[in-house]
């Protein structure tokens, strides 16, 4: 693995969206550059390879990307967690709080097994609701999250206070707007 790889020159910045003020930080510009994912696959894999986690549940719909060719490197399932309506079984949900509104997730029930330890993957962190919501769906279920996983981390926003008590990590953190 390249361990001196620029992630940050990777990743494009587009200011003013999406409204005036916001500096976007656009993951999309990884996926373009095959270098710069090989180098987040890669390092997901050494960090994670012996941690003991048993599954990865991934955030619809960019944590996909980044969760299945790991799952598929360490033998491992991919949970996948949606926004309602999108899975066909039977399924859990939680209802959360974003900052314009309410928004609910689901995973099939049948995925999530009484005591097995999950990463959850997502691109980017910044409020944490989304995240957070995941977190609560799988431990109230009866399985337990071993750790967070995003590329990028936007740690000037409030998601460290909302996961307290939880391992997060990021590959970039990037400190003000």
């Amino acid at each position: 693995m390249n361990k001196h790889f620029d992630l940050d020159g990777a990743i494009r910045k587009i200011p003013n969206f999406p409204k005036e003020g916001i500096l976007f930080y656009d993951i999309t510009s990884i996926l373009t550059n095959p270098e710069a994912f090989k180098y987040c696959i890669d390092w997901m894999v050494d960090q994670y390879r012996d941690s003991g986690i048993d599954a990865i549940a991934c955030i619809e719909a960019r944590g996909f990307l980044f969760a299945a060719p790991v799952a598929e490197k360490l033998g491992l399932p991919i949970i996948l967690v949606r926004k309602k309506g999108k899975l066909p079984g039977k399924t859990l949900e939680k209802t959360f709080s974003l900052e314009y509104g309410i928004d609910t997730i689901q995973v099939h029930e049948e995925d999530v097994k009484k005591g097995t330890n999950f990463l959850v993957v997502d691109d980017l962190i910044a409020t944490g609701g989304t995240v957070r919501a995941a977190v609560d769906l799988i431990t109230e279920a009866g399985a337990k999250v071993h750790e967070v996983f995003c590329i990028i981390g936007l740690p000037f926003l409030p998601y460290k206070q909302l996961l307290k008590g939880y391992t997060v990590r990021t590959l970039i953190d990037y400190e003000s707007e």
